[in-house]
């Protein structure tokens, strides 16, 4: 038999009066410990402090700081965390690379801890950024030092699935967007409500702040609670009273730990500009960037067009450094992968807009190089803070034009040294023949040469400093050539934005369409290239069709030829084809009435200047044709068709319109057959001379030959020897047109003897016969 199998012995089960007292014991503690960390963040002063272990913070949060290894405090975050931590709204100033992030994410995630914050409460931190890639950087460090902490967080930004961030925004606690985005959801998902938002955070306040998201944020501050505690961060702070006050800030704390010093810039950034002609700036930079093959640059551009542009024709030049392109027209993955390669390289050059100018941290950049002037001091600060970061150097260039230095003395105001530097004649280099090159290879690249010089003339027009920003004083043909192409495209409407409102329509969405409305219709500044005597291949580069579906395109941006643009391009000049030379353009008229042939329209609305744009709504304007018919003759005549019963009754009885008809045509038949008879007449007249000109060439011509000495006597029968001297002539002048051509191959001799066998018998004689006796020896001959 087995052995007896032994059951292991059951526990005797806990009592339930000792889990309860347990978990009494547990809420007790962590109450004790609330109200301790609450005491310890009211009572601290933040006086005399280097390092995070020294603020009162949870211990998630200071574990999570020190394994993300931040340990050592910057001046803004020892100033602005003791005040965030205590409720208090907060307006953070401070120098590009000053560690403003954490001065704002530490005193989220503590305060919502402190508040016992859970997922069934919703959303709790709203942390705004103006662009997706800062976005993504401040979500990546919340990360990093709130991984100890239970509370769920989210990114938010467009260029992702909509779909998926609804499914998940009703469980974040934190989220970080962008306010487009975030808008967005607040209009299309549904049950999403921002009402118990306990803070606000603005990332980049003044550019949030400013006009492109203006109306955005307003949206969303109407959906928070007024009673919110509102932290604002940025490198250039606003102070406007107007916008404070839409935000709701109650008694707020200015901070401005670099107000003091000397520099509005990092101490460690080398600072130079260079005073260059617009058509020399691409030369400048094609040559510096082979002469820093070891570096790691950004280059700011003023549009995406002239990214693009810059990017692809500098890269089939082969500089010898990788070069990358950053830009707001690109997708999100592409831009996430651009900016995770530019980060993690060691040489390599970035051509980006100002998408990347502010609050992005690209470690180990050496040249911040500005190849168009930025809009402002500010934007400036901003861009050149992508180098000598964290007290580390680096060094920045500015390209301006002649007629752009007036630009340092904004600089020098907003307390920014800047020195003046020139280029050595040694290293110059010239690629205007290689572009020019590489534009007649690819029609696409020169399509996108146009319209990056398109992008730079509207850029320099909306800029709001007038002083320093001259589009006529600049060098548009010059500049054209100098980027390889032929004559510089035409563009509309420059000379009439309001100075006013060039800041709102640079920061708009797709800024450039808003144009259309207050260009007015004007001729903007750039011509064609006059035409040559002497034909190049640059010549006929212009002219080439059937390329690819683009070649409309190219025949828009250069034509000369006086067309207006169509609907849909605000600055391509498309010819229309609803009006002929004999009606007018409506665009054009400068009074509110259109005449048309046979009518007047009065245009009294913008909704019919609308409507007569359409290309049907001027077809029907023009008067009707009229149908011809073609003879055998090849002449066009107009085609009878018969009228319509009720239109023929109303003219009167049949007979009557018979004889009107036949009284009408007969007047035009004598008409005709007087220009006929006439025609005859002529035609005859022609004949006659022509005759008489012939018989004047054909006497001169005898007279020729009796000069020569040569004599000839024909013989005719002895009874017409006297005969009627017309019909002599008449006879004359018909051997003469019966004379025989000479054939090709016949000599002079030959034709001759067969002229005389046609002629019949002619006896040639020494001397001419003087008397009777010598004509009859001739007869006597002839009948021998």
């Amino acid at each position: 038999m087995p052995p007896p199998v032994r059951l292991p012995e059951k526990k005797p089960d806990r009592p339930a009066h000792t889990k309860s007292a347990t978990k009494k014991l547990r809420r007790k503690r962590n109450a004790e410990e609330f109200q301790l960390l609450e005491t310890r963040v009211q009572e601290f002063d933040g006086k005399d402090i280097t390092s995070f272990s020294e603020l009162p913070l949870t211990k998630q949060t200071a574990t999570g700081l020190h394994k993300a290894h931040f340990k050592t405090l910057t001046d803004i975050q020892r100033k602005a965390i003791p005040l965030a931590l205590k409720g208090r709204d907060v307006l953070g100033a401070a120098k590009t690379g000053s560690g403003k992030t954490l001065a704002f994410l530490v005193p989220v995630l503590d305060i919502l801890y402190r508040m016992k914050w859970t997922t069934m409460d919703g959303l709790g931190a709203l942390i705004i950024s103006p662009t997706r890639e800062l976005a993504t950087q401040i979500f990546d460090v919340l990360r990093k030092i709130g991984r100890e902490h239970a509370f769920s967080a989210g990114l938010v930004i467009g260029g992702k699935k909509l779909k998926d961030e609804q499914e998940a925004l009703h469980r974040m606690n934190i989220v970080v967007c962008t306010p487009g985005r975030m808008l967005q959801h607040m209009d299309q998902t549904v049950g999403l409500t921002l009402d118990n938002v306990q803070i606000l955070v603005l990332d980049e306040a003044d550019r949030i702040l400013d006009m492109g998201f203006r109306k955005t944020l307003d949206a969303i501050i109407e959906n928070l609670p007024k009673e919110r505690q509102t932290l604002l961060f940025s490198a250039t702070q606003t102070k406007s009273v107007s916008d404070l006050a839409r935000l709701g800030l109650k008694d707020p704390e200015y901070i401005s730990v670099h107000e003091a010093a000397t520099s509005a810039t990092p101490a460690g950034l080398d600072q130079f500009y260079m005073a260059i002609p617009l058509p020399e700036k691409l030369n400048t930079l094609f040559a510096f960037l082979r002469n820093h093959l070891q570096s790691k640059i950004v280059v700011f551009m003023s549009s995406c067009k002239q990214v693009r542009f810059v990017y692809e024709t500098f890269r089939q030049l082969h500089i010898g450094i990788p070069l990358l392109h950053l830009h707001g027209k690109q997708k999100q993955s592409a831009r996430i992968d651009i900016t995770g390669k530019f980060s993690a390289a060691k040489q390599s050059c970035l051509f980006s807009t100002d998408v990347v100018a502010r609050g992005l941290d690209f470690p180990a950049v050496d040249w911040v190089i500005q190849l168009d002037a930025p809009e402002d001091a500010d934007t400036y600060i901003h861009r050149v803070g992508r180098t000598a970061r964290f007290e580390k150097t680096g060094k920045a260039l500015l390209f301006l034009c002649p007629s752009e230095e007036k630009f340092t003395d904004r600089l020098a105001s907003k307390k920014v040294p800047i020195n003046k530097v020139g280029q050595k004649n040694s290293k110059k280099q010239s690629i205007q023949n290689q572009l020019q090159g590489l534009l007649f290879k690819d029609p696409e690249l020169k399509y996108l040469g146009q319209k990056a010089f398109v992008s730079y003339c509207r850029s320099i027009s909306v800029q709001k400093d007038r002083e320093v920003f001259k589009l006529e004083e600049l060098p548009l043909d010059e500049y054209a050539t100098s980027i390889g192409l032929l004559g510089a495209p035409r563009i509309k409407g420059l000379k009439s934005i309001d100075a006013a409102k060039a800041k709102e329509i640079k920061n708009a969405p797709r800024g450039l369409k808003a144009l259309e409305g207050a260009s007015n219709d004007e001729e903007g500044e750039g011509e064609t290239k006059s035409k040559k005597e002497v034909r190049t291949k640059y010549d006929r580069m212009v002219e080439r069709k059937n390329i690819n579906v683009l070649t409309d395109h190219y025949a828009n941006l250069v034509q000369d030829d006086g067309a207006e643009s169509d609907d849909e391009g605000d600055f391509l000049t498309v010819k229309r084809s609803g009006y002929d030379s004999d009606t007018p353009d409506p665009t054009k008229t400068s009074s509110k009435t259109l005449k048309v042939p046979g009518k007047e329209i009065i245009i009294d609305s913008k909704r019919k200047e609308k409507m007569l744009k359409s290309k049907k709504e001027l077809v029907k304007l023009k008067p009707k044709g009229t149908k011809l018919v073609f003879d055998d003759d090849g002449e066009t005549h107009q085609i009878y068709e018969l009228q319509d019963e009720d239109k023929f009754r109303e003219a009167g009885p049949a007979e009557l319109q018979r004889r009107k008809f036949l009284d009408e045509e007969g007047k035009r038949v004598k008409e005709a057959d007087v220009g006929d008879r006439q025609l005859a007449k002529d035609k005859r007249k022609e004949k006659r001379r022509m005759q008489k000109l012939r018989a004047a060439e054909e006497e001169a011509a005898m007279e020729e030959g009796s000069d020569e000495g040569e004599f000839q006597v024909e013989l005719v029968p002895y009874g017409e020897a006297e005969g009627n001297q017309l019909e002599q002539d008449e006879d004359v002048e018909e051997e003469r047109q019966s004379k025989r051509q000479r054939k090709w191959f016949e000599d002079d001799e030959e034709n001759e003897k067969a002229e005389k066998k046609a002629r019949g018998r002619v006896i040639e004689a020494a001397e001419a016969p003087e008397n009777l006796e010598d004509l009859e020896v001739l007869a006597s001959g002839l009948i021998g």
